[in-house]
């Protein structure tokens, strides 16, 4: 259920950012948004893959699901925040040590 909703906002939020942001962000801008995407679906389909895995025991399926999730909201959203930090008066770039550490998680999982 987590990989296929992740799955979902990753595609939402592909999407808005295709057809949304495109006109507010610079071209830089709107690839770092669309990395968070990226790696955001790519641990959606790794939580679907891992779930279905009869040879992963259920202590071992949690471990990444925590690890996993957490690592998408540290990484992709730090990216989310960052790569639109032009267009809100709050400075967002004090999240980005954050993002390192949501990769980190990702990989452990």
């Amino acid at each position: 259920m987590s990989g296929a909703f992740l799955g979902v906002i990753a595609i939402i939020l592909g999407a808005f950012a295709a057809h949304g942001l495109k006109a507010f962000l610079s071209v830089e801008n709107l690839k770092t948004f669309e990395t968070g995407v990226k790696y955001q679906m790519y641990h959606a389909l790794f939580l679907l893959l891992m779930g279905s895995l009869p040879l992963a025991s259920e202590k071992v399926k949690k471990i990444c699901f925590y690890l996993t999730i957490t690592g998408v909201i540290f990484f992709s959203g730090s990216i989310y925040l960052l790569a639109t930090n032009s267009m809100t008066s709050f400075d967002f770039r004090l999240f980005g040590p954050v993002t390192p550490i949501g990769g980190t998680l990702m990989i452990a999982a």
